[in-house]
């Protein structure tokens, strides 16, 4: 991977038909589609290997399923797809670290919570059956004694969290103090191909050149057209709706088959979520929200009472099969990263050391092969 230094890749005056030699034109390393979580950590993995790294973002940095995802780092998750495990398992093993170095470079502070999450009516996978644990009546008093579960069971998982908003603050601080280049309201519509490779992206805000180039658009990265055939980013949007209360006491992640409560060092509680498929639509709904806190209330009393601060809806970016998408289309020098449905906070860390990898020209493992955007095009044959 070249190292050069900061480039100006852009030719938005630059003659569409006018023909150039790609080697004449100065650009970045490479180029990362979107400024979210995945996009970011992907973005500080390059710059970390001396990659010159451009993000282009359609709208604001971790504006969009970044901003609005409740931030559990759910790895014990049985109803994670067994393919995505490993991935989860890189990122778990990586997360403190990599939030330690981005606190540091940064200033700020992410609100990683490492108490664990109390699980209601779930199973854990046979996996992590030794790092959990049944929680008695009495347990449940010591541990969480605002908690009512009735008679439904309870364990404890070695799970953790974080505040996605701080999160992508700290990252976003990170990324500009090392020199990765980071414009916003910059839509990228398709892939500049040369010689049978990507060389570039156009956009709303003219063209950039790069080496590489990285589709990490989320639930929009089967808008960005590259010429392939079927598209080797199938995602669409899920929406999840969301509210904040202003309520203390509750120390642990809580998770039931309805709903799933999740504390902030701050005082906030975060109440989620629904499973929508309704395209791009944000909509908040009165209803759906009260169900949400109706269902909160009765696992944790204390909620009655407590404020609402905020109500809001994200799309989580689904991919065709449920599984992430990463790695090197079939057109040289493209790749994506995206499809990370609800686990994006989570996998992101290990996304960006996996596609690190990608890009530096390993091949990927075993463990990670089955989740390549070329098994789209596999699959028509």
């Amino acid at each position: 991977m070249a190292s050069g230094s900061r480039a100006s890749g852009s030719r938005a005056d630059a003659p569409k038909n006018r023909p150039y030699r790609i080697e004449d034109v100065t650009r970045w390393d490479t180029i990362v589609i979107g400024g979210g979580v995945i996009g970011l950590s992907l973005a500080w993995e390059l710059r970390k290997r001396g990659a010159a790294v451009l993000v282009l973002e359609r709208g604001e940095l971790g504006g969009e399923a970044s901003r609005a995802a409740g931030g559990m780092l759910a790895w014990c998750d049985p109803h994670l797809p067994e393919p995505a495990r490993g991935l989860a398992l890189l990122s778990a093993g990586y997360y403190a670290e990599f939030v330690e170095e981005i606190e540091q470079v940064s200033g700020t502070t992410v609100d990683l919570r490492q108490f664990g999450t109390i699980v209601v009516d779930e199973e854990a996978p046979a996996a992590f059956a030794s790092e959990c644990r049944t929680l008695s009546i009495g347990d449940l008093t010591e541990i969480e004694p605002g908690l009512r579960s009735g008679s439904r069971s309870a364990r404890w998982w070695p799970e953790c969290s974080v505040d996605p908003r701080r999160l992508m603050a700290s990252l976003t601080g990170a990324c500009r103090a090392r020199g990765i280049e980071l414009k916003t309201s910059v839509a990228v519509t398709e892939i500049v191909v040369e010689r049978q490779r990507a060389l570039g992206v156009r956009s709303t805000q003219g063209e950039f050149y790069a080496a590489t180039v990285i589709n990490c658009a989320g639930a929009w990265a089967a808008e960005i057209h590259s010429g392939l055939e079927p598209s080797p980013s199938p995602t669409r949007p899920v929406k999840g709706q969301m509210l904040a209360l202003e309520a203390r006491g509750l120390r642990h992640v809580v998770r039931s088959p309805d709903v799933y409560l999740i504390p902030r060092s701050d005082g906030t509680v975060v109440v989620g979520a629904t499973v929508e498929e309704v395209g791009f639509d944000k909509t908040t709904h009165p209803e759906a929200i009260e169900r949400l806190r109706a269902a909160a209330v009765e696992l944790f009393p204390q909620l009655a009472d407590a404020r609402a601060r905020e109500a809001w809806a994200g799309l989580r970016p689904a991919s065709a099969d449920g599984l992430p998408i990463l790695g090197e289309t079939s057109l040289p020098g493209f790749f994506v990263a995206s499809g990370h449905f609800r686990d994006g906070i989570l996998l992101a860390p290990g996304t960006a050391r996996v596609m690190t990898e990608l890009v530096s020209g390993k091949s990927a493992s075993t463990e990670f092969a089955s989740l390549s955007p070329k098994r789209f095009a596999a699959a028509v044959h």
